[in-house]
């Protein structure tokens, strides 16, 4: 099977106080390998490197995007890209580039939790029709399906990590790790399950400076949030499932509600790690 590393590399840089969201495991807890990168993001101004390894043909069952250290060894994308880099900046991991419609995702059942192609009775599964902006995962967040949030009528987690739609104007690459800030949340309900989307945007995007908070992005990306919402409950209509549901009036709230979501689901994913709640078929590694 045919394997090729991408010529593009993700350089991030993590300070030792950049943020509370930054969950600091004993290192004791940890094995090796995560122990040298928990030493990493805790060096102040360290940066990190990462390389994808592409392994398999696209659109293929075996096909799996990889992530590795600087050192040449895989690690997870889930488990090891840090979440937080300080002053309300996060990295996001795309899965799914803006215009297309094959549904990759974070495979949270394989060693190192690689990228892959969803499938459903032994196909791989597609969106009706492409979804508009990049769209992916923060790393480090898990959305505990024990844990019910009084907020949205009691639903529970969806065992995933925390999805990020980024609202740029540039398409990105599957396995892309690009540096957001959070400007709103969408509490969407699929199937009984709470399946949080963090609106962002890349810090690279013209016009990052000037969107902070959701009422910006009404302003400036007139007409997105509500695009956002209506591709999300309608997408697997085409497919005779029902719509799915939005809690929090039906509409995204506030920059300051998406940070509270993310500080909380970096909490479970924390728990998740030292093994305070089972992980049933989760990948650790």
């Amino acid at each position: 099977m045919a394997m090729a590393a991408t010529v593009s590399t993700a350089r991030l840089t993590a300070a030792s106080s950049f943020s509370p969201l930054r969950l600091r495991l004993p290192s004791a807890a940890l094995p090796l390998k995560r122990r040298r990168l928990h030493a990493a993001t805790t060096a102040l101004l360290k940066t990190l490197e990462f390389k994808t390894l592409e392994q398999g043909q696209p659109e293929t069952l075996d096909y799996r995007v990889f992530f590795l250290e600087s050192g040449g060894k895989k690690v997870s994308p889930w488990h090891d890209v840090p979440l937080s880099l300080g002053d309300g900046v996060f990295n996001f991991i795309v899965e799914i580039p803006k215009e297309s419609s094959a549904k990759m995702e974070i495979a949270t059942d394989e060693a190192y939790t690689p990228i892959k192609q969803d499938t459903k009775k032994g196909k791989l599964r597609y969106y009706p029709y492409n979804i508009n902006w990049n769209y992916g995962l923060l790393p480090q967040t898990w959305e505990d399906p024990s844990l019910a949030n009084n907020d949205v009528d009691g639903a529970l987690g969806d065992n995933d990590p925390v999805d990020v739609v980024e609202i740029g104007d540039r398409k990105g690459k599957i396995g892309e790790i690009l540096k957001v800030k959070p400007l709103a949340a969408l509490a969407m309900i699929d199937e009984g399950e709470l399946d949080w989307k963090i609106v962002a945007i890349s810090l690279d995007d013209p016009r990052a400076a000037l969107v902070d908070d959701v009422s910006d992005v009404e302003k400036h990306f007139p007409g997105t949030l509500t695009a956002i919402r209506d591709w999300f409950r309608d997408y697997k209509i085409p497919d005779g499932k029902p719509a799915n549901q939005f809690g929090l009036g039906n509409k995204a709230v506030s920059k300051d509600y998406a940070l509270k979501v993310i500080k909380e689901t970096n909490e479970s994913w924390g728990k998740l790690m030292k093994r305070s709640i089972p992980a049933g078929e989760l990948s650790l590694m």
